[in-house]
């Protein structure tokens, strides 16, 4: 693949959370996004990350994006990255498009890839606080936009599990069809072991490495990969089969993966301060915008929402680097701060927007 640097040259909103409308062109490098609380800062961030993954980073349903007494919301993008792409997607309660040059997307796994962000923000925390499925989704996305055979598999298994569960909350459990799905299980379940259990090996160095940086070799962070099914997984299932008709539902597999995370050895949401939590969430993030840097060769746009103001000046400097690269890559960074806490550190080659009541203006 060639090495051509990514960045969304145009972005257009429509009735998206505070912009009635915003049209604006966008160079690579460094956006600054100043302005006070509650004007929208973090809505042009959740715009951008949206047209990446299809999901709020807030951890909202489409619903509560839509602008106030709108029915629906419009998003669309020029991106540059070895050519140009256009993205449109609208969503409303009855409606929903999406379109990649012009072409409506029938399958997620071809779009998800295509314009690629990594997002840091406060929701972050839950990485490190929240339920498993948090952690479980940070490799799903990771895998999504790596391995292109990724993405299907994880939809035919979830659709499996939602199927074999239905069939296990019925009074009578239909012993041929719940074998079919036992399979389907089964052979989905082990694909995604796999290759969540190759990647460890790969983004565990790089998370290590960027928490040292971020912490001054403070504690050694670990990643270590949980799977529930630890041998022959269809032996293992054979073993739950009078529980799981008791509470009817499925018991093993991927959907009930963990991802532990330790410093040295000890339960980084157990016994972690939380400082180290943070360190441990930007080790995370970091290492996510690093492999996908390694896999694909350009850096994926940073949106960074607000977290340097919470950062010491010691964990700041541990997170320059990865900005200073994706800034040579010609690449683009999108910052919201106040006037005040901006990083001064990253110099004065930066572009200025004041952002006031769902308005951007070059500042």
């Amino acid at each position: 693949m060639g090495r051509w640097p990514v960045h969304l040259s145009h972005l257009r909103l429509r009735d998206f959370r505070n912009y009635a409308r915003l049209d604006v062109e966008l160079a690579p490098g460094f956006h600054l996004l100043l302005g006070n609380n509650a004007q929208g800062k973090t809505n042009i961030l959740e715009a951008i990350y949206l047209l990446a993954t299809l999901r709020s980073f807030r951890g909202v349903g489409n619903a509560q994006i839509v602008r106030h007494g709108q029915s629906g919301f419009f998003v669309g993008a020029k991106t540059q990255h070895a050519g140009s792409h256009e993205i449109k997607v609208y969503w409303s309660s009855k409606e929903r498009n999406l379109t990649l040059d012009g072409n409506p997307v029938r399958k997620l796994s071809q779009f998800l890839g295509v314009f690629r962000a990594v997002v840091f923000c406060s929701e972050d925390i839950q990485l490190v606080k929240g339920p498993a499925s948090r952690r479980r989704r940070y490799l799903d996305l990771l895998l999504a936009q790596t391995q292109p055979g990724y993405l299907p598999i994880l939809q035919r298994y979830a659709r499996t599990v939602r199927s074999r569960n239905a069939l296990l909350k019925r009074r009578v459990v239909d012993p041929a069809a719940l074998e079919a799905f036992t399979r389907e299980l089964v052979t989905l379940g082990t694909q995604l072991t796999e290759m969540r259990r190759k990647l460890l090996p790969e983004i565990t160095p790089i998370a290590t490495e960027a928490y040292r940086r971020v912490t001054n070799a403070a504690e050694e962070l670990r990643l270590d990969y949980a799977p529930s099914v630890r041998n022959d997984f269809w032996v293992e299932l054979r073993k739950y089969e009078a529980r799981e008709k008791v509470v009817r539902m499925t018991l093993l597999g991927p959907h009930r993966d963990e991802l532990v995370l330790t410093l040295d050895g000890k339960s980084a949401a157990q016994f972690g301060s939380e400082g180290q939590k943070r360190s441990v969430v930007i080790a995370l993030k970091m290492a996510q915008a690093e492999y996908l840097t390694s896999v694909h060769g350009v850096p994926p746009v940073l949106l960074i929402d607000d977290i340097m103001g919470e950062l010491d000046v010691k964990r700041r400097s541990g997170f320059l680097p990865l900005l200073r690269r994706v800034h040579q890559a010609h690449s683009q960074v999108f910052m919201t701060c106040t006037e005040e806490n901006w990083p001064q550190e990253l110099g004065l080659n930066l572009q200025r927007w004041e952002v006031k009541a769902g308005k951007l203006v070059k500042a």
